[in-house]
């Protein structure tokens, strides 16, 4: 199997510069290349194929050999495309069949080997702001509110934002491939199964229904292959010059119910395989138009790879969405932000002694350490005891825009480990990869976070941090600790901890 290796860095985005963006698909894989000019990206390649991951997903959640090897065959060809592209400059994403399957982990380590990147889980809610991003900036920057409708292969975002920034977003449970195998078995279509389809469409969105109605919007978008599919096939017919309307889509539903199976479709403008789904589809996009009042919708180009894209973009300029995530949620729960800032110093001037002996220099792990320290303590407002595992639960479980559910995994095993045990149970669900470096950033973080125990406003003094493998010398100046009897305790007890995931701490 022929695999790609990480290439010279890429750490600012300069004028000419391409980035790339994979989108793992229910239905399909997207990937797409373009070039930074202007400020804005120029897409100069686009390949998409049709793998239905859905579709080989089991009542248990199991992904199939089958769907499986479909996703990985297509992303060596991806992959042959962007060989000679830094992986930093590239970016891939899976949606709501890698949320469901439960042996996705075998899926990702074969891909992660491919990409010779790390493949990232979003959520649904992610997912809609990424694709509400790439929606915004293929329309024109104008000031009024607009709802955007993407259904795909197995789950269905819905968002509603104003220039640039999503404010309400869901992501539900129906999809085109979802529904063609649970109402359009074998491709076979009925006026029962469409009915079924449509009355389970509007049952899930009956609880957005109405919030959106409240908020409301002055235009509204489809995006991606469903939305893409229904615009072509009525313009085709001749029941709409594109746009797709509330009777255009009745017209569609009785043209499409003519038939008896997906097969019989004549429609010229539609591929084979959206064809299979085409009906599953539309079944939804009735159930929208009728559920929030829709009456006429534009399609977009914009999707989640563009989304993706323009994130990253942000990310390597240092806008990052991540950072103002952190900040809310720092604001929501109430963080002494001055304690937060010190414990991140401190861990910081530890991390930068320490990152070459522990092979911890990547960026990623800078990161992490820097939005972990702010946000060990939101448990607090919840309860003091035990606040950190309300931390670890919080972190994973919130909707964080901008991360990924491994990195919102990762932060919550640092808010759990900061303190007390270390939670070896915890640790084992880690990815294999990151198991280590993530152990030692949480050493990093108790130790900062015993420094700063009694929330002084005085200065920490210079320590020196040196690593051996497992071993760990911390050097003072003389007699501080005889001074602070408190962090000497902690440190004792530190030392303690630590020994049974076999690290030993030595301090003088």
């Amino acid at each position: 199997m022929e695999s790609y290796a990480q290439t010279d860095r890429f750490d600012q985005p300069s004028e000419g510069s391409l980035l790339a963006a994979i989108d793992i698909g229910s239905n399909s894989f997207h990937m797409v290349v373009a070039r930074l000019v202007a400020g804005e990206l120029k897409p100069l390649d686009i390949m998409s194929e049709k793998v239905q991951l859905a579709a080989g997903l089991d009542e248990s959640g199991l992904l199939s050999d089958e769907a499986q090897q479909r996703g990985l065959d297509c992303l060596r060809r991806f992959a042959e495309r962007l060989k000679e592209l830094p992986r930093t400059a590239i970016r891939a994403v899976a949606t709501n069949a890698m949320r469901e399957a439960s042996n996705r982990g075998e899926f990702i380590e074969q891909a992660n080997g491919i990409l010779g990147l790390p493949l990232e889980v979003i959520s649904g809610y992610e997912e809609a702001r990424l694709i509400y991003l790439g929606v915004a900036h293929t329309l024109a920057d104008d000031t009024g509110r607009r709802l955007v409708i993407d259904i795909g292969g197995g789950s269905t975002e819905c968002i509603i934002g104003e220039r640039f920034e999503s404010r309400l977003l869901e992501s539900l449970q129906l999809g085109c491939v979802s529904f063609n195998e649970e109402f359009f078995p074998n491709g076979e279509i009925s006026d029962k199964g469409f009915q079924q389809a449509k009355m389970a469409a509007m049952q899930e969105l009956l609880s957005i229904r109405r919030n959106y109605r409240r908020m409301g919007w002055h235009s509204c978008v489809g995006s991606s292959g469903t939305a893409k599919a229904i615009s072509q096939s009525c313009a085709e017919l001749g029941f709409s010059s594109g746009s797709i309307t509330t009777e255009s889509l009745k017209q569609l539903k009785q043209y499409l119910l003519k038939f008896k199976h997906a097969d019989e479709i004549s429609l010229t403008s539609i591929k084979p395989e959206r064809k299979a789904v085409l009906t599953a589809g539309t079944a939804i996009m009735c159930a929208i138009f009728e559920s929030l009042d829709i009456e006429v919708m534009e399609y977009s180009d914009g999707a989640l790879r563009e989304g993706v894209l323009y994130d990253m973009a942000g990310r390597l300029r240092h806008e990052d969405v991540r950072e103002r995530t952190i900040g809310a949620l720092m604001k929501r729960y109430h963080i002494d932000s001055r304690h937060a800032s010190n414990v991140e110093a401190s861990a910081l001037f530890m991390l930068a002694q320490v990152k070459d002996g522990w092979g911890l220099a990547d960026d990623e792990f800078h990161d992490m350490l820097c939005w972990s320290a702010r946000t060990l303590e939101i448990g607090l407002d919840i309860s003091h005891n035990r606040y950190h595992r309300h931390s670890a639960y919080l972190l994973q479980n919130c909707d964080l825009p901008g991360f990924s559910n491994t990195e919102q995994l990762l932060l919550a095993f640092l808010a759990r480990a900061h303190r007390r045990k270390l939670p070896k149970d915890e640790l084992k669900l880690l990815p294999d990869n990151k198991q280590q470096p993530y152990l030692r950033l949480s050493i990093l973080l108790r130790l900062a976070v015993i420094l700063h125990r009694s929330r002084s406003k005085l200065r920490t003094p210079a320590i020196s941090l040196q690593v051996d493998g497992q071993k760990i010398s911390m050097n003072f100046p003389r007699d501080w600790l005889n001074h602070h009897p408190l962090t000497l305790a902690d440190l004792e007890s530190e030392a303690e901890y630590l020994k049974s995931v076999d690290y030993k701490l030595k301090f003088n």
